[in-house]
């Protein structure tokens, strides 16, 4: 018997009508950890946002799962309060709602019980039928690492894993916590699924700007030419926050800023900015890009990483009148924790493009704002014809700078040097800027809304391969391992600040400076 959904009222008819071009087939989403942060902030949101916008079928149906006991009624109230409160840049509509909260489901369970995953199989045949799914199930592992391979032996252990129609898993970040445990996680995960079947989810590649790089620089003739070692003399990506750990101290504590930004999300917005183009833009050749230049990035030797990489802590500090703790002062984290909350990397790809070119990476905690960004700096005209006069001599006009802002700020800027107004041949620096969202005046979907439909639509260009994965935790590897020897002098940087001096001295060392974003 199916169930009869509400319609939906009308559109905007001004928004983007190519958002009805990709339609995704019927399916059920079945998310593991639906009581906790994610779901409620991201992945509910996102659902419901593209439930209005129409860009997925009226023929889905959402099962939540967790420990918690609850009814679909009391499932469905707490996620109308969560999806209120959290969704972005849109509008809550209550008739939407009431649509969208008659494809929502929950069973409690706990991963770890074989009869949970009996009352999932029985809940998915009924969803099945009032729902005309066509057995189309994307699972969704958003719960602790630990629980990955367990719940993935049980979802092959009770044959959910296969059906009538295709079935997907995508797990989240981290994937392992070094390059062993990755390696055991995805033999594990390849007993009961193939590759192509899963998702290993990277929502920095699903942000609009990080897609727009590919964009850039491959459907403009004008910026190939120059996207190699004859012209770049250095490339700079950041990744700062203002926050702290903001309650996640116990978790941060065993992460730390070089597994949680730079293993997974700014590797591979190193391997998005230096790639080979792609003979086509599909998912396959993308992605083989991207593998084969992760592994061409130099694998830093045990005695380099002193010269290389700079571990950070925050300590603290009164910043704009307010009194901010230190990373040992926060609740749930050790007194004497050696966790690094700031991280830097000098990176290095061994291959024609990009030989030489150092490409520096530096993540961190309480930093003065809030920005990510890739700033590439091109080389100095061979001869300084207006070279600038200061108090202390001449000094180089500033080289041309290409910034790609990801986040919060979305956009392009080129900096390059024109003649000041006046006579003489003074020239000074001025920028030419793209804003993301002004220049398109629409709404830009969040990551998640992307990542969920290329998921049900079965387009893994985004989602991180095996391949990558394993290269991007050899790169860090033999950091890690040195750091884990290591007893720091923290805390190094003061909360507030751009990081430890240190920072500022691995670039020294190489004739350059850190950008101030």
């Amino acid at each position: 018997m199916s169930v009869l959904v509400q319609p939906l009222p009308d559109v905007n008819p001004l928004q983007d009508s190519l958002r009805f071009a990709r339609r995704v087939p019927p399916c059920a989403i079945v998310i593991f950890g639906a009581s906790g942060d994610l779901s409620k902030r991201k992945l509910l949101p996102s659902l419901y946002r593209l439930f209005y916008e129409r860009r997925i079928s009226q023929n889905f149906a959402v099962i939540g799962s967790s420990r918690t006991a609850m009814s679909d009624e009391q499932f469905r109230e707490r996620m109308r309060e969560s999806v209120s409160k959290f969704l972005e840049d849109a509008p809550f509509d209550e008739d939407v709602w009431k649509s969208f909260a008659q494809c929502l489901f929950y069973v409690a369970g706990d991963l770890s019980e074989e009869a949970s995953y009996e009352r999932l199989k029985s809940k998915l045949d009924e969803v099945e039928k009032s729902h005309q799914t066509g057995g189309n199930v994307l699972f969704y592992l958003s719960t602790q690492p630990s629980y990955y391979a367990e719940a993935i032996r049980k979802l092959g252990a009770h044959q959910l894993h296969k059906g009538n129609g295709w079935r997907r898993v995508i797990i989240e970040k981290p994937f392992g916590h070094d390059l062993a445990s990755a390696r055991k996680l995805n033999e594990e995960i390849h007993q009961v699924l193939v590759e192509s079947d899963v998702y290993r989810i990277d929502h920095y590649l699903g942000k609009e700007t990080v897609q727009n790089i590919l964009a850039f620089r491959f459907g403009n003739g004008i910026f190939e030419p120059l996207w190699n070692r004859r012209y770049v003399d250095n490339v700079q990506i950041t990744a700062a926050e203002s926050i702290g750990v903001e309650g996640r101290g116990g978790y941060y504590q065993e992460a730390g800023a070089l597994r949680d930004m730079i293993q997974n999300h700014l590797s591979q917005v190193m391997a998005t900015i230096a790639m080979e183009p792609p003979t086509v833009f599909d998912a396959a050749n993308v992605r083989d890009e991207r593998a084969k230049l992760l592994r061409a990035v130099r694998v830093v030797k045990p005695d380099d990483v002193a010269k290389y990489a700079v571990a950070g802590q925050y300590g603290p500090a009164n910043v704009g009148g307010q009194d901010i703790l230190g990373f040992r002062q926060e609740p749930s984290v050790d007194p004497n924790a050696q966790t690094d909350t700031y991280a830097a990397v000098t990176f290095f790809i061994d291959n024609w493009r990009w030989a030489d070119v150092p490409f520096y990476i530096r993540t961190g905690k309480r930093m003065p704002k809030r920005v990510t960004d890739i700033a590439i700096q091109f080389n100095a005209p061979p001869l300084g014809l207006f070279s600038q006069e200061t108090k202390g001599g001449l000094r180089e006009a500033r080289p041309n700078l290409l910034v790609l802002r990801i986040q919060p700020e979305e956009g392009i800027s080129l900096r390059f040097l024109s003649k000041s107004p006046g006579s003489g041949m003074r020239v000074r620096p001025v920028s030419m800027d793209f804003n993301y969202g002004s220049s398109f005046g629409e709404r830009t979907p969040t990551a998640y809304e992307t990542l969920l439909v290329d998921a049900m639509a079965g387009d893994p260009t985004l989602y991180t391969r095996q391949d990558m994965v394993d290269a991007s935790w050899q790169i860090v590897q033999p950091i890690l391992d040195v750091w884990g020897n290591s007893k720091f002098d923290f805390p190094n940087y003061p909360a507030g600040t751009w990081g430890p001096k240190a920072s500022d001295e691995m670039l020294a060392r190489q004739g350059h400076v850190w950008r101030v974003p």
